[in-house]
């Protein structure tokens, strides 16, 4: 092989390298981390439509009752600006003329806008992906990859924290686990 060769195939290999996962507390100030390990216990095992957190409206926190970190926007700033890749399940907004999802809330874990609690806004992330992607089953996982901001977004569906401009996503797969 030619050395001159070398280093570019590194490069391109290097190129084709997924990004780290970034964990969903560290998008919590270490204060609101915490108070969260902290917090009694939410049960998740309640009927959907018996439940007190069943909320047809979205992901907006409804009950008055719950601790502070529940509706926390803080941040942290070192993540403004910076290249992420983040796993979770997504809130479609908007599609394209083909169906695909171009615009949509990640969310950290399933049926966060059906009868658990929602996740405080510092956990919701607003994605924005012009190339959109197919979502078959909201409660399929994704890794979302691109440039996370610290951005306030409040909709009437949910208010988030920040917002990602995604460069790809993809379903999360079997050899993922």
């Amino acid at each position: 092989m030619r050395y001159w060769l070398f280093p570019l195939l590194l490069l391109c290999g290097l190129a084709r390298a997924e990004l780290p996962e970034t964990d969903w507390l560290q998008l919590m100030p270490e204060e609101d981390r915490r108070a969260l390990e902290n917090m009694p216990e939410i049960s998740h095992d309640t009927p959907e439509q018996s439940s007190d957190f069943y909320n047809p409206g979205g992901l907006k926190q409804q009950a008055k009752d719950l601790p502070a970190v529940m509706y926390s926007a803080k941040t942290v700033a070192a993540f403004d600006g910076k290249q992420i890749r983040l796993g979770g399940y997504p809130v479609p907004l908007e599609t394209d003329t083909e169906g695909r999802s171009t615009l949509f809330f990640l969310v950290p874990y399933p049926g966060a806008c059906i009868h658990v609690p929602p996740p405080p806004p510092n956990q919701l992330v607003l994605v924005r992906y012009p190339e959109g992607v197919e979502l078959e089953d909201i409660y399929a996982p994704l890794w979302v990859s691109g440039t996370l901001k610290v951005e306030p977004v409040s909709n009437e569906l949910a208010d988030a924290a920040y917002a990602l401009d995604a460069g790809q996503v993809r379903m999360v797969a079997e050899e993922d686990l």
